[in-house]
């Protein structure tokens, strides 16, 4: 199995000055999760719209913020974890090129500028922004020790940033998207906790405590059953509910290259490569080829359908 760890001789330390630190603790690769937000409006066909489309954007800008501001305050408290990691020492704040005070008043500004576009867009999304900026903070504070619970934690926040891509479009919610979206985002925390197991070893409890309690065959069967219920509600919707909005044949046609996406991100899994989601979508080129097709699947269906 491929390990994909650094170990800490090999790593080098952070380059540039206190503007590079402040941008890179905002982690704006991590960005790429947050078009989430896009895919409600996307599931109902009505993504081109363009009051929809603003609206979208404005979410996705929101929880950019949102996000950015989280990751400095989670820093914060992991701080004396990360130092002990072989590449998470390098963080700005573990590094010591941000400091705490100055974390802080760059985190708090961030968190009430997401906020207060979502509050732009409605009470709906902002109450969905003000859970989502809840249970990230609880599980920078407790949950993320908490065996099980932290994969639900996370796996939430995924979820969180689709609901509030709908209530932002004020788009009808299926339940098989929603069911898709968190058998989903458990299916990619899992691949992160078992890229993580491998990757730290007989250390696993020194950077992050809930890697105690797991092992990889299990982790292994919480991606196996999460992606099988992902498959198996969005073959459901395909054959059901997608038929209302999308023309029918595009829509089962759709689960051919969905299904075809969870495999190699499975593979990629598997080979100890799923440590960050954003970077396996971003290096795995065949993943890339087959979410374009199932993209261009979809909207074809959208169109057909309209």
């Amino acid at each position: 199995m491929t390990q994909t760890g650094t170990s800490p001789s090999s790593a080098t330390a952070p380059s540039g000055g206190l503007l590079t630190g402040l941008v890179r603790e905002a982690r704006p690769k991590q960005w790429a999760k947050n078009v989430l937000v896009f895919a409600a409006p996307g599931a109902a066909g009505r993504l081109a719209e363009s009051p929809i489309l603003l609206r979208s954007l404005a979410a996705f800008a929101a929880f950019c913020l949102l996000a950015s501001g989280l990751y400095y305050l989670n820093d914060l408290t992991d701080v004396d974890a990360d130092r002990l990691h072989a590449r998470k020492r390098l963080r700005p704040i573990a590094a010591g090129q941000v400091s705490a005070r100055l974390a802080v008043v760059v985190a708090v500004p961030l968190l009430l500028a997401g906020l207060g576009i979502c509050a732009a867009l409605g009470r709906p999304t902002l109450v969905v922004a003000i859970l989502y900026v809840g249970v990230t903070m609880a599980y920078s504070a407790r949950i993320k020790h908490e065996v099980v619970l932290d994969l639900a934690c996370v796996a939430s926040g995924f979820v969180l940033r689709a609901i509030a891509g709908g209530t932002a479009a004020d788009v009808p919610i299926s339940k098989w998207f929603l069911i898709v979206a968190g058998a989903g985002s458990m299916f990619m925390v899992a691949g992160k906790r078992h890229a993580e197991l491998v990757e730290t070893g007989d250390d696993r409890g020194a950077t992050r405590i809930s890697l105690r309690g797991y092992t990889l065959a299990y982790l292994r069967f919480v991606w196996m059953l999460s992606s099988s219920v992902a498959i198996g509600a969005y073959a459901l919707w395909a054959f059901e509910d997608g038929a209302v909005k999308l023309d029918p044949v595009w829509a089962q046609l759709s689960i051919v290259p969905f299904t075809l996406a969870l495999l190699r991100y499975a593979l990629d899994i598997e080979q100890g490569n799923g440590g960050a989601p954003e970077d396996v979508v971003l290096g795995d080129r065949g993943l890339q080829v087959l979410g374009l097709v199932w993209i261009v699947t979809f909207g074809v269906g959208v169109q057909l359908g309209g």
